[in-house]
Order: C-alpha cells, then structure tokens, then sequence
C-alpha cells in the first residue's frame, strides 16, 4: 500500500545520502554548471570587432552619420554591380543548381575562372582552381594547409585584420613585417628576411592593399618573390583588389613567378561589387609541381562547409564571359575621382597627412598627433570626431599601425566632401597652439 512504499521509500533515500550519491548530486547541480568554451573559440579574435565593441559611438544628433569606415562598396548604392551579373545569376536558376557539387568547385566554373587568369607565363587548367565561399575564405583555407602551431605565418603591417583572426584561430604564429609608408607602403625587405626561420611556412602578401590603398610595382613584386625563392617559401597572395590599380602598373603574383610556388586567393566580392554573394576562388601557381601534397590539402579542406553557394559559383562562367571592360574601367575611373577629392580636402590640413593610393578602395591619412592639444591617438581622434562631427573613419591601430585612419572611397561624392569638410573642421578646433612633444609610449606600435 501507499504507506509501505513511502516507508521503503524513505529507507532507501537514507541509505543513498549515506553513501554520499545523494549529496554528491545536490552538491553539483547537473544542469546550472558552466560549460566552457575550446581554445579554438578563445584564440578567435576579430580586431575590428573588439573595436567596435571598445570604442564610443555617440553621433551628433544634429549631423547626419557618415561612416566612412565599412570596406562594402554596396552600401550607398552608387557601386552597383553591372546588369549582366545580375542576369547570369537569373539564368542559372533555371538549371539545375539546387544539389551538391564537388566541395572544391563545379567544373565548369573552375575552367572558366582558370581560362580568364590564364597567361602565357602562368598557364592554368581548371585543376589549379578550388572555389570558395568568398575570398576570406580562400585565405582560411590557404593559411590553414600550409601553416600550423609550429608553422609560422608572416603577415604585413599595416595589414587586413582576418589574417590574425584565421591564425588566431588554428593556433597558428605569426610575425609581422613593415609596410613603409615613405615608401610607398613598399616592404621592408630586410626586415622580412630577418623574420624568416626554419618553422617559417609561407610569406602572405596583399596587393593592392587594404587599408593601404597603395599597388606594388612589378619590380618590387619581382624583389619579393626574390626573397622568397631564397628561403624556399611559398607566397599567399591576397588578391581581392587584382585588376582594381588605377595609377600604376601591378600584376599578380602568379603571373610574374618563375620558381616560387603561389596560392592566390581572389573573389567577385569587390571587383565586381558583390561582397554579400560569397564567392571566391584559390588558384595554385606551381611550375614545378612542389604543392602536389598541398593540392590534396586543399580540396580536404574545401570539404569541410562542403563547398561554395552553388547558385552564385555556377553563374561565374557567364559572369567572366559577358561582364564588358566599360564596366571594370569605369569603376575605377570612379574611385580615382574620389581618391582625387579626398586627398584635394585633406592635403591643407595641417594636422593630417593623406597618401595618395594607386588602387583598391581606401585612403590611409596619418594624424600628426603633436599637433593635436587634447587628442592622444587615433582611436581618441575616431571617438571625438563621431560625438562631435559625426564622421566614423576606422582608426588604423587594428590593421597594426597607430595614428592612422582609413577612408573608404565608395562614398558618393557630395558625402565624401561633406565628410572631409567636417573632418578639416574638427581639426582646427583641436588644434595645439604649439606642438606637442609625444612620449615614446604615445606613438610605439
């Protein structure tokens, strides 16, 4: 009966609390305890996002917002993409793209992108091609066949911040090399030759660069590729911006290598002004067949999401094939134009340094810091000039160079201009009556 059961009920719950079960349960909930997290998640870090979560963002309420530091070139809607992308992609959803494909990339697509990069220098067959989803992701999975926790990776400063974060996350090292702004933001090729050791994997370079705007020349691509070729080291060359130089002559690396093996990582993102499709590609320069094991890596790992949107990498034939050079040229007549007005409204100030870029989507402006009374480096600069002027340039200290600021370009004109207008403002109402002296501590790296 009822009483009986409880009564044995009781005995047994007795004899448990004895044994310590009972306790050992009440002692350490099951349910309330924290999980943690892997070292994978821990050692992820975005640089851009712990600024935006670390800086003040108050605008003015009386002037509208002007952000000038988004790298999306489809965000005022004047860089619009040409209807014939818009159209290849409404074509191909009348074939069959709705199942899988091979992880590295459909055929078809890989023959067209190896047919449009191919030159006599560096022939291509759409076995040198793996699709990916977006150039970043070409770089993930560059960086993450060749490099390893005991496998460094050199990276350039300034430079784009995902590279510390897909490092950061696969535990790999990096050492940085300088950018010499007075040199055209040319490398230090002393300097990164004193970086390289036995554990050194690969040298990743950008061109053109972000934030830097600046375009190699061949000559000094040819001298880096030099050093290269001297220590047996493959480049990673982060090509988003190829064939995006409006004032001088840069080439891809691939192309002008003769023994240095190169893994370029590329995409329709900004070229052809479609960063939210997600599409990218890798393409392996190997004249003498030494990445033959890295080729295998990469298709392992183009596996692991399973490959690119099907949808977008098959409408990439058509895309190559019918996109008119009207359209390529104007778009870069257009960010030569606004380069021109940018640097004409800021070049007075005499507080600041602009530098004139050759390419990409951005001007670097350095902030003369001793000229400044209340202002003690660029992310202080970001902070008063949003609160009071309503302008958010991106402060530079997250592409590892303090007291610089870049500017993107893809902002219509009368924005630009209001924006700079704002900016030579707001520097005159913080300027020294007499220049400051700067501790070491101020402008240390």
């Amino acid at each position: 009966n009822t009483t009986n059961l409880l009564h044995l009920l009781s005995i047994i719950m007795k004899k448990t609390a004895h044994n310590g079960i009972l306790n050992g349960l009440m002692r350490h909930p099951v349910c309330t305890s924290t999980i943690p997290t892997s070292p994978c998640a821990d050692n992820t870090i975005n640089p851009i996002r712990g600024l935006v979560d670390n800086l003040v963002i108050n605008p003015n309420p009386d002037k509208p917002f002007l952000r000038l530091s988004i790298g999306d070139p489809s965000v005022f809607g004047n860089f619009d993409p040409p209807p014939q992308v818009i159209k290849a992609v409404a074509d191909n959803l009348t074939t069959s793209c709705y199942g899988y494909v091979p992880a590295h990339g459909l055929v078809s697509t890989r023959s067209a992108i190896a047919k449009y990069y191919n030159t006599a220098s560096s022939p291509l067959t759409s076995n040198d091609v793996f699709v990916t989803s977006g150039c970043s992701d070409a770089l993930r999975i560059a960086m993450d066949c060749l490099g390893s926790e005991k496998r460094n990776i050199l990276l350039p400063k300034p430079g784009f911040s995902l590279y510390q974060t897909i490092a950061g996350n696969r535990g790999i090292p990096v050492k940085f090399y300088d950018l010499d702004p007075e040199n055209n933001w040319s490398i230090d090729l002393n300097q990164l030759e004193s970086l390289i050791d036995e554990n050194t994997a690969a040298i990743l370079v950008t061109n053109p660069s972000n934030p830097c705007g600046s375009a190699f020349s061949v000559q000094h691509q040819r001298d880096i590729l030099a050093v290269a070729e001297k220590h047996g080291l493959p480049l990673i060359a982060d090509e988003i911006y190829q064939d995006m130089v409006y004032d001088g002559e840069s080439k891809s690396f691939g192309e002008l290598s003769e023994h240095v093996p190169v893994l370029s990582c590329c995409g329709l993102a900004k070229r052809w002004l479609i960063p939210g499709w997600r599409v990218g590609w890798l393409i392996a320069h190997d004249r003498h067949n030494r990445l033959s094991k890295v080729r295998d890596g990469l298709t392992k790992l183009c596996q692991v999401i399973i490959g690119a949107n099907v949808l977008i990498q098959g409408a990439v034939p058509q895309i190559l094939e019918t996109v008119p050079q009207s359209f390529y040229d104007d778009t870069l007549k257009r960010l030569k134009s606004a380069s021109e007005v940018v640097y004409s409204e800021l070049k007075d100030c005499p507080q600041l340094r602009p530098f004139k870029p050759q390419g990409a989507m951005y001007m670097m402006v350095q902030l003369k810091i001793d000229q400044f009374e209340d202002i003690g480096d660029d992310m202080e600069f970001v902070e008063k000039l949003i609160t009071e002027q309503s302008v958010f340039p991106l402060p530079a200290n997250i592409f590892g160079i303090p007291n610089y600021v870049r500017l993107m370009l893809t902002v219509p004109e009368d924005i630009l201009r209001e924006a700079c207008q704002r900016i030579v403002e707001f520097c005159d109402q913080h300027k020294a009556a007499v220049p400051r002296k700067i501790s070491r501590i101020e402008v240390a790296p």
